[in-house]
């Protein structure tokens, strides 16, 4: 089988979001009076769950169990996560959050050899909107066949729902694409659909488990700038330093 299709995770993967959203919990959390505050060492526990509002509710039974819960703990909640979102996108556009290194550059290749490109994330649309405008521009949502984000399945990551409900939408098979992601949770839901997987780690998820993985690299590298690789084909990675499509294609093969 050729390779057909690129399917980008968001956070971590296309940029270090998660400090970001990190920030925004703890500003929004500030406006609502509430006295939490998320750490680094919090926020890496806190991660072991996908999607923002269900991390909320994951600090408040595991972490912050003597917090009252109001009777509309649900609407809280959003409410919550829709002032850390607005915070989120507002740190997007003063350039806080630039894409990680070779993000850009593959992207670009991707698009100029006619691969096909979607992106599969758990986070909400408006965070991807966000990034995309405010680091590749007003044209890029048109560049990905399918943005599935936020609660299009049921079941966030590490279930497979969403890479299938990707892979339905584009009527492709998984074993004409590769996922790039970033986390254990990413890699479970990529595989259980049966995506391969090349994965760029973070300062959260540096140690996590990334079995069956393609490759494991500090990032996707730049011509003037490799990767490390931390797991794979060091003889075959190291020719070349950075992820461009030919690589990628050697990889897949």
């Amino acid at each position: 089988m050729s390779l057909e299709a690129l399917l980008f995770d968001v956070d971590g993967t296309l940029a270090d979001t998660e400090e970001g959203h990190r920030v925004a919990f703890n500003m929004a959390f500030a406006k609502a009076g509430l006295d939490w505050n998320w750490t680094e060492a919090l926020y890496g526990q806190l991660l072991a769950v996908t999607g923002g509002k269900e991390r909320i509710g994951y600090y408040l039974d595991s972490f912050n169990t003597e917090f009252d819960k109001p009777e509309n703990l649900s609407e809280f909640i959003a409410n919550l996560h829709q002032s850390k979102t607005d915070y989120y996108t507002a740190l997007l556009f003063k350039g806080e959050i630039p894409l990680r290194p070779g993000v850009e550059r593959l992207i670009n290749e991707a698009r100029a050899a006619g691969l096909r490109l979607a992106i599969v994330t758990t986070t909400t649309p408006a965070n991807v909107e966000a990034l995309l405008l405010s680091t590749l521009g007003e044209e890029s949502e048109s560049w990905f066949e399918i943005i599935a984000a936020g609660n299009v399945v049921p079941a966030k990551k590490p279930a497979a729902d969403i890479y299938t409900y990707t892979l339905d939408e584009m009527k492709i098979s998984a074993d004409k694409c590769i996922a790039l992601e970033d986390s254990f949770n990413g890699i479970q839901s990529a595989q259980g659909a049966g995506v391969r997987t090349l994965i760029t780690v973070n300062g959260y998820t540096n140690t996590d488990d990334f079995s069956g993985a393609v490759a494991v690299l500090s990032d996707l590298g730049e011509p003037t700038k490799a990767f490390e690789v931390i797991a794979g084909d060091k003889t075959l990675l190291e020719k070349t330093g950075y992820i461009n499509i030919d690589l990628l294609k050697q990889m897949f093969e």
